[in-house]
């Protein structure tokens, strides 16, 4: 009798509309977490991320309390992640790691994501959730751009115009890293290229959005950054353009008004840095080097790697070169997550790859998370959980999108019923 009482009391509306308010909750305190530890990433202190890490482990604790369930077919991200962290539990258990103090913080940043992740996908099975969380992550992105260029050419090293960050060039925003700044951009990008192209009549706002956007990245002078960039916009408008027949989409009109309006922008702000980069040297610099040596790492142990987090203390004993600074990433994620963890880290995060290919691709404005897994190729966007944890929420947000995986995800012309 109670479980069919409590069979009734999960039908009737007012369960419903106070389960939907929790979930609502939930996915607006995820954001609201991510944004305000992508303001903060810019201060040297660790509270920053403790606050972070904790506050996303407090909101998947929340799912877990309210026995939210992942839908059927999007549980392999959570298997692959989740395997990162019971990886790094086991090397600890096993004395596997040369830093255990660092494999620790590594297997709380793992956890992190598994839980952005887990409560990105619980969060947001309602379209209409998930569509007002990404276009105020747009205006988010394009906000803290701007002030990003603004600071580069009025304040540089300043974060913010107040606060010094300790460097003066390619500081952009909040963000001190220029590379994660273009990571950062590359995620949010296809989501304001798609909210522009969505309509039956181009949205030139957003189209401007997009169009500053990808200037941000220009004057971040992100090398790697701007290539993906530019694959990232042929893709969307390549995507948008074998779905015009359904959505009556002026693809070509779109693309037209984006470079005209990017090039303008461009104009303003300049292309010299940007240029010098390119024109300085090689854009494998120094990372052939690093590859070299993590290749020689996980030659030396290719099972149970050296330790998650472990790399910058076992780099100096497999250096090839004085880089004539402290060399703490790898410069490729791949590589230094097959180092650390062993060959079974490495097919971990290549499964979640592959199998987001699909989601990021039928969202269309997914495709950002392909962009940074591409860019983990070369650099390390994943080093810090505020940048790595945006592609992963943007993975939960596609794989919910998906028909067939969410009964509530609602197409064209649908409502919310209830």
């Amino acid at each position: 009798m109670a479980g069919a009482l409590y069979r009734r009391k999960r039908k009737s509306p007012l369960f419903r509309n106070e389960a939907i308010a929790w979930d609502t909750l939930l996915a607006l305190l995820l954001v609201a977490a991510l944004c305000l530890a992508t303001l903060t990433l810019w201060i040297p202190a660790y509270w920053p991320v403790a606050l972070f890490e904790t506050s996303i482990l407090l909101i998947a604790g929340g799912g877990l309390v309210l026995r939210r369930m992942p839908d059927a077919g999007t549980w392999l991200p959570l298997f692959a992640l989740s395997f990162l962290v019971v990886w790094g539990c086991f090397q600890l258990l096993t004395g596997s790691t040369v830093n255990r103090f660092a494999t620790e913080r590594a297997v709380l940043q793992w956890m992190t994501l598994v839980a952005v992740y887990y409560a990105g996908v619980f969060s947001l099975k309602n379209e209409r959730l998930a569509r007002f969380c990404r276009v105020g992550i747009v205006w988010f992105g394009f906000a803290v751009t701007l002030e990003a260029v603004l600071q580069a050419y009025l304040s540089p090293g300043r974060v913010f115009g107040l606060f010094p960050s300790g460097y003066h060039d390619f500081v952009m925003g909040p963000i001190v890293y220029h590379t994660h700044f273009a990571v950062f951009v590359e995620t949010l990008l296809p989501l304001a290229l798609y909210l522009a192209l969505d309509e039956v009549k181009i949205s030139y706002t957003y189209l401007g959005v997009a169009a500053f956007l990808l200037t941000g990245v220009v004057v971040s002078a992100s090398r790697g950054g701007l290539i993906i960039a530019g694959v990232e916009v042929v893709v969307v408008f390549v995507l948008s353009h074998l779905r015009k027949a359904r959505g009556g989409r002026a693809v070509g009109s779109g693309a037209l008004a984006l470079i005209g309006v990017t090039a303008v922008l461009t104009l303003i702000v300049g292309f010299e840095t940007a240029s010098e980069r390119f024109s300085s040297g090689a854009l494998t610099a120094g990372r052939l080097q690093f590859a070299i040596s993590t290749l020689h790492m996980i030659a030396v142990h290719p099972v149970m790697g050296w330790g998650l987090g472990c790399w910058p203390a076992v780099y100096p004993a497999f250096a090839t070169f004085d880089a004539g600074a402290i060399v703490n990433q790898a410069h490729c994620d791949w590589l230094q997550w097959t180092a650390e963890g062993g060959v079974p880290v490495g097919l971990a995060m290549l499964s979640l790859a592959l199998w987001a290919i699909r989601p990021a691709l039928r969202s269309i404005w997914g495709v950002g998370v392909i962009a940074i897994l591409v860019h983990a190729g070369f650099d390390y966007p994943f080093s810090r959980p505020a940048i790595g944890a945006w592609p992963i929420l943007i993975l939960s947000m596609a794989v919910t999108a998906q028909p067939g995986t969410n009964p509530e995800c609602l197409t064209q012309g649908e409502s919310i019923q209830g």
